[in-house]
């Protein structure tokens, strides 16, 4: 195990030439980042999460309930043994044979049994209360998270100038105030990690696990070897476009079409200039090109700028979906399914109605019809 250790904490993988471990021990004049300080996220993990749970049911849900959000969820199918039984047991989505089956064994017509199966997993989807319940307390942290980053870093040389990232690079000291601000936003990232194996489903999972992932590791990485002053740059660019993502959320679920619609276009055109334009020209030209001339070449560096460069991959696989969603909902006028991750999975969507039923009218992924805007494209409640 000691051979194990000594191997993955190599010096030459991790620091500088000529600087080691020992060089970075926190002293009575000076504190540096320690890799056994990250320790402490786990535990706040869970408070988090904890927190989370008692904001959701005494804030969150008599807020939703003054605004009348509506609290119940999909209609329920009525209860049958046998189909019940084939649902839990064998398929949710039964093919043709297995409903002409069914449909011989019971003496119901296949509409009805198709229509059994979509109400059956239809009642899975949580109620319109629970998405904003979700949605507040996203909001809500992401919010106080910001807040509390734009106020740190005004007082920070690195804000104005990107270069001051590496001044003096190991050897700057640890403020309390930036060890605060990393350790509460990896806590929070390690909850999102656990909480959304049980949270809304959406059709951009693996995206999202894999963007969580990225962030976790980023954080420790960047900790661990003290690039934590670009660092809090990127935590806090990343904050301000899910504060107008979860607002315009909200004002779906409260049915304020108009208030929803400017809130996603508000957020669409944040998202993109942030990811897609501050993100490279701020961020990513400090770490490629500043960073390199400051501080020379050794693995770790390489390593940080791959997981960087993810989450720009990332940030434009959703910048597409964004632009997607925008452009239905402005050149088509109508309410479609969302594009993008803040709606439940696609899996479960309904089958294809009569046409006789859907000349009037427009049915979203949560059952609410609507005749345009982006309303359509915020029925749910996501992450990031």
């Amino acid at each position: 195990m000691a051979g194990i250790l000594a191997w993955f904490w190599n010096e030459r993988f991790w620091l500088p030439h000529n600087v080691t471990w020992a060089d970075l021990q926190s002293t009575e004049e000076a504190a540096f980042p320690q890799a056994e300080d990250l320790y402490l996220a786990f535990p706040l993990a869970f408070c988090i999460f904890m927190i989370r749970l008692l904001f959701e049911r005494f804030i969150a849900k008599p807020c939703a309930l003054g605004l009348k959000v509506q609290a119940s969820g999909p209609q329920k199918a009525q209860p049958n043994a046998i189909l019940e039984k084939v649902f839990t047991a064998i398929t949710k989505h039964p093919d043709e044979k297995r409903l002409e089956g069914l449909s011989k064994q019971l003496d119901w017509d296949v509409r009805s049994i198709q229509r059994w199966f979509r109400q059956r997993r239809n009642q899975e989807k949580p109620s319109t209360l629970t998405k904003f319940c979700e949605s507040m307390w996203r909001f809500t942290f992401y919010l106080y998270i910001f807040t509390y980053g734009v106020r740190f870093l005004k007082k920070t040389p690195w804000l104005w100038n990107t270069r001051q990232c590496w001044n003096g690079y190991p050897y700057q000291p640890l403020m309390p105030d930036l060890h605060y601000y990393y350790v509460v936003e990896l806590s929070f990232y390690w909850s999102l990690m656990f909480s959304q194996f049980i949270d809304i489903k959406r059709k951009d999972f693996g995206i999202m696990f894999t963007h969580h992932i990225v962030a976790v590791t980023l954080l420790t990485f960047s900790y661990v070897t003290n690039l934590t002053r670009v660092g809090t740059l990127t935590l806090c660019l990343h904050d301000v476009a899910d504060i107008v993502l979860e607002a315009a959320k909200m004002a779906n679920y409260c049915k304020c079409q108009k208030l929803s619609d400017l809130l996603f276009l508000t957020f669409a055109i944040v998202f993109i200039v942030s990811r897609l334009g501050i993100y490279p020209l701020w961020i990513l030209n400090t770490t490629l090109f500043e960073m390199y001339e400051a501080l020379g070449n050794f693995p770790a560096l390489w390593v940080f700028n791959m997981l960087l460069v993810i989450l720009q991959i990332l940030h434009c696989l959703w910048s597409y979906l964004i632009i997607k969603a925008a452009y239905k909902a402005i050149s088509k006028g109508k309410v479609t399914k969302d594009d993008r991750s803040d709606i439940e999975s696609s899996s479960d969507e309904e089958e294809t109605v009569p046409r006789s039923k859907t000349l009037n009218s427009t049915v979203t992924t949560n059952g609410t019809s609507g005749a345009n805007g982006t309303n359509g494209y915020l029925t749910c409640s996501e992450e990031h």
